[in-house]
């Protein structure tokens, strides 16, 4: 494929791009575009054929340099996606059409928004050629759609322009107002959240259970396969599959050790939970979280608490804590939107899909709405 000089490619796997070219396209802000969180995936089996993430990553070089690139895998189910179209797959099933396979534009089990048109330039001819090679390849491949997710406001509106649909999300994220410390965030909540999370604290402590948070170089051996057991039983307990192994986690401990952050409860000598985070250059992304023992408030502790203590240390400005959680809105955090982008082959059905894409965003609109007048802060923060 050839726009503007540019020749456009698909590729398999991600070794087949070096990782500074990669990287200098994805840069620092957000380390699950980086060429070692991609890679790795790829490398533990995480991804592929068995897991049915099938890499087709579409690269863009200019005269042998690599100017823009997507990270797009061939799917044949919906899981790890946290975008729900389940529904559209069962009204393809029921009108004895084939939904499956599907293209997707995503950090794969990654709700975390972030470029999806990784561009040497922010022009609009690379992008827009981008675009274009993606919707040629899934008219090649003849899939019945190409879906991009957790896109950046920029990204969306570029993705519009060629006809693909929005699609509006909502999660909870944490900012930073320059707080000197925990006690600080907790003096702007209002009294009734303010004593909430302090009693949720004392439980924790008064169970006799210490927190350790750790960087990438910190972690041992040991505990990476703690953690991966408290990670793995999380699933079990849902009925789930632990797409994400010990291997996978083992690698990017070391070849992103700066932006591993391990949060792990101890009890009696015993480690009995983790969560796992990645950080950015002004982000904590928390995306993981196991435990063996349940104890009062633990999870808030883990996953949320101690988190937002080490953004303050850190002065990072946002934790984003994973997808959806109206629980997260007492303890701090803040409705935030996000975005998809949407190509359906079938006129019918895209037709159907754009009615209630219309219809879901006026209710997604009123539900942020609702939610922003119950802030948890005595003032909302700007």
């Amino acid at each position: 494929m050839v726009e503007m000089n540019m020749t456009l490619t698909v590729l398999s796997s991600l070794d087949d791009i070096p990782a500074v070219d990669w990287n200098r396209l994805a840069g620092e802000a957000n380390p699950f575009l980086r060429h070692e969180f991609l890679a790795a995936l790829e490398h533990h089996g995480c991804v592929g054929a068995a897991a049915g993430w099938i890499p087709q990553y579409l690269a863009a070089h200019k005269q042998g340099r690599l100017v823009g690139a997507v990270p797009m895998y061939l799917k044949d189910n919906s899981y790890g996606e946290f975008v729900f179209d389940w529904a559209w797959a069962d009204a393809y099933r029921r009108a004895g059409l084939n939904y499956y396979p599907k293209l997707v534009v995503a950090v794969p089990y990654t709700p975390v928004t972030g470029a999806r048109l990784l561009l040497a330039e922010d022009t609009p001819q690379i992008a827009n050629a981008l675009i274009a090679g993606a919707l040629e390849h899934a008219q090649r491949l003849k899939v019945s759609s190409l879906h991009w997710l957790f896109t950046t406001e920029q990204d969306t509106r570029r993705l519009e322009a060629h006809g693909l649909m929005r699609r509006t999300g909502c999660q909870f994220h944490w900012h930073n107002q320059g707080y000197r410390d925990f006690d600080d965030f907790l003096a702007q909540l209002t009294a009734e959240k303010r004593k909430k999370v302090k009693r949720e604290r004392r439980f924790v402590r008064e169970a006799d259970i210490e927190i350790e948070v750790l960087n990438g170089r910190q972690i041992s051996a040991e505990q990476w396969e703690i953690f991966h057991r408290f990670y793995s039983s999380t699933f079990l307990k849902r009925g789930g599959i632990a797409s994400l192994t010990l291997g996978f986690f083992q690698e990017i401990g070391r070849t992103m050790a700066d932006n591993v952050v391990l949060v792990l409860a101890k009890h009696q000598a015993r480690y009995v939970a983790g969560a796992f985070n990645l950080r950015g250059t002004d982000t904590l992304y928390g995306r993981h979280w196991g435990c063996s023992e349940a104890f009062h408030s633990l999870h808030f502790e883990v996953c949320y608490y101690a988190a937002i203590e080490h953004c303050i240390a850190q002065g990072l400005q946002r934790f984003e804590a994973g997808a959806q959680g109206e629980h997260k809105l007492s303890r701090g955090f803040l409705p935030t939107p996000t975005w998809s982008a949407h190509w359906l082959s079938h006129p019918a059905f895209s037709s159907a899909v754009a009615e209630f894409l219309s219809h879901e965003q006026d209710n997604m609109a009123y539900y942020m709405n609702d939610l922003g007048e119950h802030t948890p802060y005595r003032q909302c923060p700007t």
